[in-house]
């Protein structure tokens, strides 16, 4: 039986595929491991979204590259965005590599693999848009939280995105399909599920021209055994009074909610082609906190992007201040080839860029600090993820935090409590960005 070290790159939609592939290559017999040396193989999943995504994917790479020159890795298998981006010379980069998979071709995997081992060198790459939607997962997530993908791809076409060229238009699942897996996984021991796409608030659009994503939400959370439905990507222009409404209303439906709004400034979002003005985000942002109270807004930003003056800059800060969104990604603008932006005049130096992501990012940290001190004294439902020995306390998440990109919740309680288990945590303190209790 050959042994497949896998590593997975980027974010949860690709970690999706990647446990895609994981189901095919076990129903095809191979070993599966976390580790990278001494395996027969490796496959790469990688990002290719922005600069320091690829750079991430480089270092995998040349760490496979070095490991296979001393014999402790055979072969190098490389999928996923930044394969599909530089499928024309990632090879020639690396002559290493035994074989290419682009995002519309990762379901087949198993005869990659086959010809791989056979001593083939293989490059399959399919349309994006063509890949199925369909497949079985291995989860690779704590056993209590999974994420669900109710869509591929993403017809937005934001000027500095390569997204809708290496992963296709948007692509609804079947919202049977969709619901059928979340019942199956409620049934393993999940209890929260994480609803994602490139563009979750457009599910459907592509079928019946206009969203299902509220129907698919009522029907997500009338799974019994689930607890939290989190929901991540919503681009503000489609979030409905009727989306508002069942976020509202839902009580599985955790009270936190992803709205990418990248800039603040009209000029700089037509730019961007967005299809907001800030008047209308400011409109939601206002409507969302009047509707739902106690939500949690979680948004990217990016600073830097070609033409943005000194005053815009500035434009984006002062609405920082002002509305204190709770969460923030602060990303420096990254020129992706291909794109609109990159032919754009205008470019801004590089640290200039770096400054202005800084001091955005000091100033949402202030912004943090601000909302953490506003829960000193309440009660928060934690979700248990497990215990520190180091500070003897217990951790988890509540509703305002999501995996992976937010703070925790450290908590002294009794004896006994396990991962995937709820807390009602009071809240007695906050140390840098996280937040501390008692179990109640």
């Amino acid at each position: 039986m050959s042994k497949i070290g896998v590593v997975s790159l980027g974010c949860s939609k690709n970690q999706i595929d990647c446990e895609h592939m994981l189901c095919l290559l076990d129903e095809a017999g191979y070993e599966l491991t976390v580790e990278l040396n001494n395996v027969d193989a490796v496959l790469i999943n990688t990002c290719g979204f922005i600069g320091d995504a690829r750079d991430e994917a480089y270092e995998y790479i040349k760490e496979a590259v070095a490991l296979k020159e001393e014999g402790s890795v055979g072969k190098i298998v490389v999928t996923g965005c930044l394969a599909e981006l530089l499928k024309d010379s990632l090879k020639d980069e690396f002559p290493q590599i035994d074989a290419l998979v682009g995002c519309g071709s990762y379901m087949d995997i198993a005869d990659v693999f086959k010809a791989v081992f056979a001593g083939e060198y293989t490059k399959v790459f399919a349309r994006p848009d063509e890949a199925p939607l369909e497949c079985g997962r291995i989860i690779t997530t704590a056993p209590y939280t999974a994420f669900i993908k109710i869509a591929e791809g993403c017809s937005n076409c934001c000027a500095y995105c390569v997204i809708p060229r290496l992963r296709g238009k948007l692509r609804s699942r079947d919202m049977d399909e969709v619901v059928n897996e979340a019942e199956a996984l409620a049934e393993t021991g999940v209890r929260e599920l994480i609803v994602v796409a490139q563009d979750t608030g457009s599910y459907g659009v592509d079928r019946s021209g206009k969203s299902e994503l509220p129907e698919l939400l009522r029907r997500l959370c009338a799974i019994e055994k689930l607890e939290w439905v989190r929901v991540h990507y919503l681009y503000p222009d489609k979030i409905s009074d009727e989306l508002c409404d069942v976020i509202a209303n839902e009580d599985k439906i955790v009270k936190y909610l992803d709205i990418p709004i990248q800039h603040i400034n009209d000029r700089v979002l037509k730019a961007m082609n967005r299809r907001d003005t800030g008047a209308e985000i400011k409109a939601l942002l206002t409507k969302l906190r009047e509707k739902i109270p106690g939500v949690v807004i979680r948004t990217s930003l990016i600073v830097g992007f070609p033409g943005e003056t000194d005053e815009e800059f500035e434009e984006l800060c002062d609405f920082l201040k002002e509305y204190k969104i709770e969460r923030a990604g602060v990303f420096a603008y990254s020129r992706e080839e291909g794109t609109k932006a990159a032919a754009m005049d205008g470019q801004i130096d590089e640290d200039v860029k770096q400054h202005r992501a800084e001091l955005v990012g000091a100033l949402q940290a202030r912004v943090m600090d601000e909302y953490n001190e506003k829960m000193l004294g309440k009660t928060l439902r934690v979700l248990v993820e497990g215990f520190d020995r180091y500070s003897e306390c217990y951790f988890g998440r509540s509703f305002a935090d999501s995996p992976d990109i937010d703070g925790k919740v450290f908590f002294r309680g009794k004896k006994g409590i396990r991962p995937g288990e709820f807390c009602d945590v009071v809240i007695d303190g906050e140390l840098d960005g996280d937040l501390l209790g008692e179990a109640e």
